[in-house]
């Protein structure tokens, strides 16, 4: 589906540019608004989430506007984790959620994501639909009609009751002491609760937003922080969330990181252990060959998907499989929430260590990650949309796949927010990995400059 204005992950940009304005807003509120009307034939109503970035006022109250003009009532949350937006729209009976966050980016950036009366990502034929009323005059539907707007005093609470409700009966904490790094985002309230109240010590850090410190040198972005806070306190884990609280990285009692991909191992281990895996895992393009590797040896069903949690998300429903995730600390437990949830993930891998005994570092120590290098190359629209058909680049990726010999992997990926290719290498040894993958983004540099003579 080709749109204008949405991603993979809804719209975002840097605020003050379009389409991040308030008059924008204010037309998607409204476009919105005529769809689902149109759609439902009934009056309904759209529940509104956001996180922590100062300029999240302004878009709440364009996007309230936008919606009570087309006669849709709105359901205020303040701020709330994405996957919170996700649950209490289900749970409410919204016919669509909204959340304003740009999620990892920083202060200056903001966006809109849109779900289901589900609880799952819009569908694309219902973002097109409102792609097209973009495009049309902004009307107002008439007064007795126009939509109304409140508040939920005590969605917070909902959510910690949730998300304790995700575990088994009886998993207690007690004994775990825990590194909570909350970004200064939209977890500063609700994480520290949901731990605390299942018995763990929390020492939160990073739970003091201000409207422009959301993730700024903090949360799973820049974990250090985290990790050198686990060591000096003696604490048993450390986890780190998102501006948005739709991912988590975590770390073991040494202050190592632990990413989305080990995580994945280890709940896809104690599952399969426990006989309650239920088909396979779905990682990504990008996730490490090692987590391919280690699933190989326990015989458990491994696919890629596309980067980005939509798509493992699809994959996972295509299958009828319930885990997946990606590297990033996107992790979707489709039996426990309609979506990736920091908080849900990070209670499920607690559940384990507290079920087991084993510390988090004997839970991973299993998966032995592949060293993995990264290089972008700057390339043009036309020259991206072409790299499938290209023999000298093709030619490039097969001669570094031959010097692999199946124990690494190759891949080139578009960036869907860049004019940029990520050209991506990995093997079992770090010089190997680092020289093919600076001679395959050469190829593939000296491809584009041949290309625009």
């Amino acid at each position: 589906m080709t749109t204008q204005y949405f991603g993979t992950d809804g719209i975002r940009g840097r605020v003050g540019e379009h389409p991040i304005t308030a008059e924008f807003t204010l037309k998607l509120g409204g476009a919105l608004g005529r769809v689902l009307t149109e759609r439902m034939d009934e009056r309904c109503m759209v529940v509104i989430g956001k996180d922590t970035r100062i300029s999240g006022y302004l878009f709440e109250s364009a996007l309230e506007s936008g919606l009570a003009a087309a006669g849709v009532d709105v359901l205020l949350l303040g701020p709330m984790p994405t996957p919170a937006v996700a649950h209490l729209t289900r749970s409410l009976g919204g016919a669509a959620g909204i959340v304003i966050s740009a999620s990892h980016n920083s202060f200056h950036d903001n966006g809109i994501k849109f779900f289901s009366a589900h609880g799952r990502k819009l569908p694309d034929s219902i973002q097109q639909q409102i792609e097209q009323q973009l495009n049309q005059p902004f009307t107002h539907a008439a007064s007795e009609q126009l939509g109304k707007a409140r508040r939920l005093d005590d969605a917070s609470g909902r959510y910690v009751e949730y998300c304790k409700g995700t575990v088994a009966y009886g998993t207690r904490l007690e004994g775990l002491k825990i590194v909570l790094d909350c970004a200064n985002g939209a977890t500063y309230r609700i994480g520290p609760a949901v731990f605390a109240e299942l018995g763990a010590e929390v020492i939160p850090i990073h739970h003091q937003p201000d409207g422009l410190n959301i993730n700024k040198d903090c949360g799973s972005t820049h974990p250090d922080s985290m990790c050198q806070t686990v060591v000096e306190s003696g604490a048993d884990v450390g986890i780190a969330f998102d501006g948005d609280g739709d991912r988590v990285l975590m770390a073991d009692h040494t202050g190592q990181l632990i990413d989305g991909d080990q995580i994945l191992f280890a709940l896809a281990s104690a599952r399969e252990r426990n006989d309650q895996l239920n088909g396979g895992v779905v990682g990504t393009v990008m996730s490490n060959f090692g987590l391919e590797e280690a699933f190989r040896e326990r015989q458990i069903e491994f696919a890629r998907a596309r980067v980005g949690d939509r798509y493992v998300h699809e994959q996972l429903e295509s299958n009828g499989w319930t885990l997946g995730g990606e590297a990033s600390g996107h992790i979707l437990c489709l039996d426990r929430a309609s979506t990736g949830c920091g908080i849900v993930s990070a209670l499920h891998m607690l559940e384990v260590i507290a079920s087991s005994g084993h510390r988090l570092a004997d839970l991973v120590a299993d998966m032995v990650k592949y060293p993995q290098v990264m290089i972008n190359v700057p390339v043009s629209a036309d020259a991206r949309d072409a790299l499938d058909s290209n023999e000298q680049v093709q030619r490039a990726v097969e001669e570094t796949e031959q010097v692999l010999n199946g124990s690494g992997r190759v891949v080139l990926r578009p960036s869907g927010t860049e004019p940029v290719v990520r050209v991506m290498v990995e093997g079992r040894e770090q010089q190997q990995v680092e020289q093919l993958a600076r001679s395959l983004a050469q190829s593939l540099a000296d491809h584009v400059q041949q290309g625009a003579k």
